[in-house]
C-alpha cells in the first residue's frame, strides 16, 4: 500500500503547483503565450471594443442583417461579434486545459515534457473535451429544468388547495430569494464535483458523462480544496478582468498619452490574467493527482509505470524529491 501524503490539502496543491511550474517554466511559458494570453487578452479587450463599435454603429445608418415579422432589426456588433468571440474563447480555453493537463501527466511519470506533444495531443483530446463539455451542459440544464418545474408544480399546488399567490409581496420574494440560493449553491456544488473532469478526459481518454461521474468520485474527500481553489482563482481572476477593462475604457484615446496608458493597462492586466489561469489549470491537474493519491490510485500507477521499490516524483530538480513508498500488501 502507499503512505498519504500529509499535504493533500489547499496547501499542498498550491506547493506543489509552483513547484512544477518552476521546473519546466520554459514550457509553460510557451504554452501560456500560445493558448492563454490571447485568451487573456481578449477577455479584457473585447468590452472595450465591443463599446467602441456600438458607438460607431449609433453615429452610422445601421445595417440591417436580419428582420423578423415583428421588425427587429439585429446589428453585426450585437450578434456576429458576441458569437465569434465566445467561440474563440471556448476554443482557446479547451486549448489550454487539454496542452496543460497533458504536460502535467507526462511530466509526473518523468515523461519528456515537449512543447510540440502537448501541442500535438489536442488533436486527441479537443473533440472528447467539446463532447464532455456539451454533456455537462446538457446535465445541468436537465437539473435546472426540473428544479423549475419542481417549483412550477408546488406554485401550482398551493393555487389549486385555494391559496392565493400575491407576487408583490414580501413572502414571495423571500420565497423566491431562497429558491435562487438554492439553485446557486447546486450549480456550485455540480462545479465541484465535475472539476476535474477536464483533467480525465486528457488523462483517462473519457469522454461524455463518463468523466462527470468519475471527477465525482474522485473529488470526494477534496471537495473543500476543490472549492477554495475555484473562489480563488475565479475572484483573483474576475478581479483583474473586471479592473482591465474598466480602466480600458475610461480612457479617451484623445492623445498619444492615452494609447499609451490603454497598451500599458492592456500588457499589466492580460500579464497578470494569464499567470493566474495558469496556474488555475496546473492546480487542477495536481488536484487530480492528489485525489488518485487519497483514493489509493497513484502509488499502484506509479509502481506499474517504474517497477521499483521507491519513486522519486518529478518536479523538484535542484529540491529535496518527494517520495512515495510502495509495497506490496
Amino acid at each position: 500500500m502507499a503512505s498519504v501524503p500529509a499535504t493533500l490539502n489547499l496547501y499542498g496543491v498550491l506547493s506543489e503547483s509552483k513547484r512544477i511550474v518552476n521546473a519546466h517554466s520554459r514550457h509553460f511559458l510557451a504554452l501560456s503565450v500560445l493558448f492563454l494570453l490571447p485568451l487573456a487578452f481578449s477577455l479584457i479587450v473585447y468590452p472595450t471594443l465591443e463599446d467602441a463599435l456600438i458607438s460607431t454603429s449609433r453615429q452610422k445608418p445601421t445595417q440591417t442583417l436580419l428582420r423578423s415579422s415583428n421588425s427587429y432589426d439585429l446589428d453585426f456588433q450585437t450578434l456576429i461579434l458576441p458569437l465569434i468571440y465566445t467561440i474563440f474563447v471556448y476554443i482557446f480555453s479547451l486549448f489550454a486545459v487539454g496542452s496543460v493537463s497533458n504536460s502535467i501527466h507526462h511530466g509526473f511519470y518523468g515523461r519528456p515534457v515537449k512543447l510540440a506533444s502537448a501541442v500535438k495531443s489536442l488533436a486527441y483530446s479537443f473533440i472528447p473535451l467539446v463532447v464532455t463539455s456539451i454533456a455537462s451542459g446538457i446535465a445541468i440544464l436537465l437539473v435546472c429544468v426540473c428544479f423549475g418545474v419542481f417549483v412550477m408544480i408546488v406554485i401550482q399546488g398551493i393555487q389549486f388547495l385555494g391559496f392565493e399567490i400575491d407576487y408583490n409581496s414580501s413572502y414571495s420574494y423571500g420565497f423566491f430569494i431562497i429558491i435562487s440560493v438554492f439553485i446557486t449553491l447546486l450549480l456550485i456544488n455540480l462545479s465541484v464535483n465535475w472539476s476535474l473532469a477536464p483533467v480525465i478526459v486528457v488523462i483517462e481518454s473519457k469522454w461524455g458523462f463518463e468523466p462527470l461521474r468519475r471527477s465525482a468520485y474522485l473529488i470526494k474527500g477534496m471537495k473543500l480544496v476543490s472549492l477554495s481553489l475555484m473562489l480563488m482563482f475565479n475572484l483573483i481572476i474576475g478581479f483583474f478582468i473586471w479592473g482591465g477593462s474598466s480602466s480600458s475604457s475610461s480612457i479617451a484615446f484623445d492623445d498619444g498619452w492615452d494609447c499609451a496608458q490603454f497598451i500599458l493597462h492592456t500588457v499589466l492586466s492580460s500579464t497578470f490574467v494569464t499567470m493566474f489561469m495558469l496556474n488555475s489549470l496546473v492546480s487542477t491537474a495536481v488536484l487530480y493527482m492528489y485525489c488518485k493519491a487519497l483514493h489509493g490510485e497513484l502509488a499502484w500507477e506509479i509502481a506499474e509505470e517504474f517497477s521499483t521499490e521507491y519513486v522519486c516524483l518529478p518536479f523538484d530538480d535542484a529540491k529535496v524529491p518527494h517520495v512515495v513508498y510502495v509495497s506490496e500488501p
